[in-house]
């Protein structure tokens, strides 16, 4: 039992840091957006994935500006730039909305060439695996799994944003629902890359 404790104590930090405030207030905020927002408040375009938009935009920005653990931190500018474009699909809900339809838009089959996005998006990720692997990112971020303490309070937010996130695709047909979920698990994201480049108990050099 008290091996049990004493790995807990030197790999798990339940401190609660003010970068995970903006998480709270988002899940705090689930309840009264799913039942008072319109629901063209979750509309793609709309105010809740504009908000997801900036906070990745943020995430990208901070990944980007890393002073430790730099190629680790690329790897998660690029999964993050895969993410921006996945919440717009690709550019499809930004070019090809269906004239005089609300929320509707052209499957990639209607569109000219819109077969080509799937290959790109293919290589993209090819290419992003091979930097992982080869920059030695993988190295970087091992370090930092087995050096730095696990900030639980942060990924406890990401883990519920994630299971909101799911639950509302899946089983609910409430776009206000799928998408503050999603930007719950967006701002725990920032928060968390926020502690790993910003928070002096989070630095690897």
């Amino acid at each position: 039992m008290e091996k049990i404790v004493n790995f807990v104590k030197s790999h798990f930090d339940f401190n609660f840091y003010k970068s995970a405030i903006l998480p709270l207030l988002v899940l705090l905020a689930v309840i009264p957006c799913v039942k008072f927002l319109p629901v063209e408040y979750g509309y793609e375009n709309g105010l809740l994935e504009n908000m997801q938009m900036l906070t990745l935009l943020l995430c990208f920005v901070f990944a980007l500006c890393a002073k430790h653990s730099k190629k680790f931190f690329y790897f998660a500018a690029m999964v993050i730039f895969l993410l921006i474009a996945r919440e717009v699909n690709y550019g499809r809900t930004i070019f090809f909305a269906v004239p005089g339809e609300v929320n509707t838009f052209y499957t990639w089959h209607d569109i000219q060439y819109g077969w080509i996005v799937n290959p790109i998006v293919g290589v993209y990720i090819a290419c992003m695996s091979l930097y992982f692997i080869f920059s030695k990112a993988c190295v970087q971020m091992w370090n930092i799994i087995k050096n730095v303490k696990f900030p639980v309070w942060n990924f406890i937010f990401l883990f519920i944003g994630m299971v909101l996130g799911e639950y509302a695709e899946k089983t609910t047909e409430n776009f206000v629902f799928e998408e503050i979920s999603e930007l719950l698990f967006y701002t725990a994201l920032l928060s968390i890359i926020w502690l790993y480049l910003f928070n002096k108990n989070f630095k690897q050099g």
